[in-house]
């Protein structure tokens, strides 16, 4: 596996070596010994959740508190996103800003996205299965999060503005300047 920086601290884009023939394919989705190796960061994860969405289902921008936050290690299984990380770590030098990828089924590449961000992503295609990988437990109650269209971010979800189909929760979240992160 091939590990990139982006232009955010500490978060990164790993893209797998992919063994293909007649048959299919094969690869390692995920090595925690290399990664911990390429990466300095801490690669035990022990929860993963999947999400099932339909074209325009944006989900986000969302994240885990405290000791209860959570890094995670995303990936789309089935269709294609545009995964968003955003840094909200008030000391890291790339606090504030946002970086976007896209994450499909063709090109296997999975986000790791550090404890004090908040991830979202856009459904760019029909029908997205997406996958998490958490390096903490979910705690209710726990949650942060930023509204998906903060005027602060300029977020481009690459999706007109009219196919966005929201969560009722989501289209009530606070903005960027209005958290305390």
């Amino acid at each position: 596996m091939k590990i990139k920086g982006t232009p955010l601290k500490d978060c990164y884009i790993i893209e797998p070596t992919i063994f293909e023939d007649a048959r299919g394919y094969f690869y390692e989705k995920f090595n925690e010994k290399k990664f911990e190796e390429l990466t300095g960061m801490n690669g035990h994860f022990v929860q993963d959740n999947i999400s099932k969405s339909s074209y325009g289902v944006l989900r986000g921008l969302h994240l885990q508190k405290g000791e209860h936050a959570q890094a995670k290690l995303v990936s789309c299984i089935k269709g294609k996103v545009l995964d968003v990380a955003v840094d909200l770590r008030r000391n890291s030098p790339t606090f504030g800003e946002w970086f976007g990828v896209e994450l499909s089924e063709e090109n296997k590449t999975q986000l790791y996205v550090p404890r004090g961000f908040a991830h979202g992503f856009s459904t760019l295609s029909e029908e997205v299965i997406f996958a998490y990988k958490c390096d903490n437990y979910f705690k209710d109650g726990a949650e942060g999060s930023v509204i998906w269209n903060d005027p602060d971010l300029k977020i481009d979800w690459k999706l007109p503005t009219e196919d966005i189909i929201l969560s009722e929760k989501d289209r009530a979240l606070p903005f960027f300047k209005e958290n305390n992160f």
